[in-house]
């Protein structure tokens, strides 16, 4: 009996989109970046396995060919990675030339350490050839060699660009803004996710805005699958060892990745071989190691023998074998050839597994963008295979622990990872607000009776995999760039008001937190924070499409989880949508405000967790409540002048409505200070 209680559940339309090629050889994502290639900045932000290696080298050949650049540098995180972009037939598939990479500029492939590849890329820079591959680490170095001067007229193209960071400690986010600032070079950055572990700006705000963006979101992608349908993300607690209660989680008929606690955490027994084991064990007998591939044999109960990969075990003769065995390119396509695979560190960044149905991870990961890499080794198309899932297993913080309140924060954290995965998973919102010259828009389905005139309508197109929705009362971004942010970066907003410890805190366990809190105050912070070119409407405007999009995805999960006792159906996160908004008198701003966007987050919780632990929870959080700091007092008096513009009086503290109260008792904070203040 499987116990995970999936936190979101996502149909995709499997429509076949994606995976097909145009006359050129591009796939749907690698078609839409290649009509950007004449940008000087070009950011790519589309999933993993979407084709993002393939559409650079489409954008670099014709920079070199037809825009006049000299030469090509590709920068990646490790050398690993570096294999992605080795010789490509191109014109093979209808392009007008053929990638290659002239073996001794593959610098992830050749030998030594940084100082001789530095010397490297500096004889490269002298010569006629046109394309380099390096790392991150290499062009760091022959950047402080050579100077940022030696890299003007050639396109420098960055993978996986969230290592990169605005922060001055980031070496490569202070070359990165030198190269912008010169402007004499191109650049063109990929990231298949969408946000730093870390919370720091990939780029500072002045710097992101000089890049034309392309976005290809996880719904695109995975709506144009062949097989894949549906998709899970979930997490369940437990106590005790991790390892006794594995199979309440693990499905052995289902192929699975599972990442055990990294050594150093509070899940890990501290003995990584035991558990590894210890999982083996209860999975079936072992019957012994393959000699061929360096897989464990194991034999379930009945009778089926499970081929598992352990890349945990040091012995590098050992391990490597069982590497070079996951990598053979005659078993791609062979299904059987391994059932389970159980990782520490590795299999997340660029391994390439299609037949993972299960991704199961123990311990909570601090940064969302290995979760995001990981969920990446499951949402990869394959025969047969129709569903996936990401399951999360945390442990459950212990009373009798003096790490509790570790363990709560790991807890939270987890508990936003998964908000914010159901986020990047779902299909794109786009708002309108609600007036008498709103239409129907061509391509959008607004269900069972129509376009209604008279109230707020819900189109979903299901090709593009966006809803648009319509709200009284909502401020529209009316700057370019809150334009942008609105149409591409609610989900770094979000991620930023997930990861906000208090924020989450109080939502989820403060009996007394009123929703207008977290959703005006809190968010208005943190759009505030995030965005401080945008001027107050732009900011306000931003601010509410953000909770708009949170608070409908999160309202959309009341009708896929139901209670509990059904699986959703196959429509069933877009009639939660039209549901919810259904299900009010009027959608408007004010309402989506009133909403505490972590209840649902809560209800899983409740049904996941022990009593006692949820209890000891709340008290940990309870104890550290923190009364209101100025700036939130300065806040709620803002929004009090607001009040009293509409209705002509300011808000009461004896107020039955609780955001009154609110607003009256910031109000009053204020006072209070300026009176001690005086008073000296």
């Amino acid at each position: 009996m499987t116990k995970s209680v999936p936190s979101v559940s996502v149909s995709y339309p499997a429509n076949g989109s994606s995976t097909k090629s145009n006359e050129l050889g591009m796939r749907t994502m690698q078609e839409r970046a290649y009509e950007k290639r004449g940008e000087q900045y070009l950011l790519i932000k589309s999933p993993p396995a979407s084709g993002k290696s393939r559409a650079l080298m489409f954008i670099a050949l014709d920079k070199l060919h037809n825009q006049g650049l000299k030469q090509a540098i590709i920068v990646v995180p490790e050398k690993s990675i570096g294999s992605s972009f080795a010789d490509e037939p191109l014109s093979k598939f209808g392009f007008w030339a053929d990638w290659t990479v002239a073996p001794r500029w593959n610098l992830c492939n050749a030998p030594g350490g940084d100082s001789g590849k530095v010397g490297a890329v500096g004889k490269f820079l002298e010569g006629d050839d046109q394309i380099l591959v390096c790392t991150h680490a290499t062009f760091r170095f022959a950047v402080d060699k050579f100077g940022i001067e030696a890299f003007d007229d050639r396109l420098i193209a960055v993978d996986e660009f969230h290592h990169v960071s605005a922060n001055p400690d980031n070496k490569l986010g202070a070359h990165l803004g030198t190269l912008i600032a010169r402007d004499k070079a191109h650049v063109v950055a990929m990231t298949g996710s969408y946000f730093r572990g870390d919370t720091e700006a990939v780029l500072s705000p002045e710097d992101e805005a000089r890049f034309e963006t392309v976005t290809y979101t996880y719904y695109e992608q995975l709506s144009g699958y062949t097989y894949l349908k549906t998709l899970d993300i979930g997490y369940f607690f437990y106590s005790g060892s991790y390892a006794d209660e594995l199979l309440k989680v693990l499905d052995p008929t289902e192929k699975t990745i599972l990442h055990i606690p990294n050594v150093n955490s509070r899940e890990s027994t501290k003995d990584k071989h035991r558990e590894v084991e210890h999982i083996i064990d209860a999975l079936g007998d072992w019957q012994g190691t393959d000699p061929a591939t360096g897989f464990q044999l194991v034999k379930r109960p009945d009778g089926k023998v499970l081929r598992i990969a352990d890349l945990v075990d040091d012995d590098p003769a050992k391990r490597d074998k069982v590497s070079a065995s996951l990598k053979d390119p005659s078993q791609k396509k062979n299904r059987d050839h391994v059932d389970i695979i159980i990782a520490l560190g590795m299999a997340k960044e660029g391994f390439d597994w299609i037949w993972c149905e299960h991704a199961l991870t123990v311990g909570y990961r601090s940064s969302l963008t290995e979760i995001v890499q990981i969920i990446g080794r499951a949402t990869r198309d394959a025969k047969g295979k129709t569903h996936a899932r990401f399951t999360n297993l945390i442990a459950e913080p212990d009373a009798s622990e003096e790490a509790v309140r570790e363990a709560v924060n790991d807890t939270l954290k987890a508990i936003a990872a998964s908000l914010l995965m159901e986020q990047v998973l779902t299909p794109k919102f786009e708002f309108k607000p609600k007036t008498p010259a709103s239409q129907p828009q061509d391509g959008f389905d607004y269900g069972e009776g129509g376009y209604d005139d008279s109230k707020c309508n819900v189109g979903f197109n299901e090709q593009k995999g966006t809803f648009q929705i319509e709200i009284k009362g909502l401020t529209q971004p009316k700057s370019a760039e809150a334009n942008r942010i609105c149409e591409n970066d609610l989900n770094e907003v979000i991620t930023a008001f997930v990861q906000d410890k208090t924020t989450i805190e109080r939502g989820l366990f403060d009996e007394e937190m009123v929703p207008e809190e977290l959703t005006q105050v809190k968010m208005g912070k943190i759009v505030r924070d995030k965005y401080p070119e945008l001027d107050e409407a732009d900011q306000e405007a931003v601010r509410q499409h953000a909770i708009a999009a949170m608070n409908f995805t999160q309202q959309a999960k009341k009708t896929l989880l139901g209670d509990g006792t059904e699986a959703p159906s196959n429509t069933a996160f877009v009639d939660g949508v039209r549901q919810f908004a259904m299900s009010v008198k009027e959608l408007d701003i004010d309402l989506i405000d009133r909403i505490n966007p972590f209840s649902e987050a809560y209800a899983i919780l409740a049904k996941t967790m022990s009593e006692e632990s949820l209890k000891e929870v709340a008290a940990v959080i309870e104890a550290k409540k923190i009364k209101l700091s100025p700036e939130e007092a300065r806040d709620l008096a803002k929004r009090a002048v607001k009040f009293k513009q509409e209705r002509g009086r300011l808000p009461s503290l004896t107020s039955t409505d609780a955001w009154e109260k609110r607003m009256a008792e910031g109000v009053a904070f204020l006072t209070r200070m300026k009176q001690e203040a005086m008073n000296g």
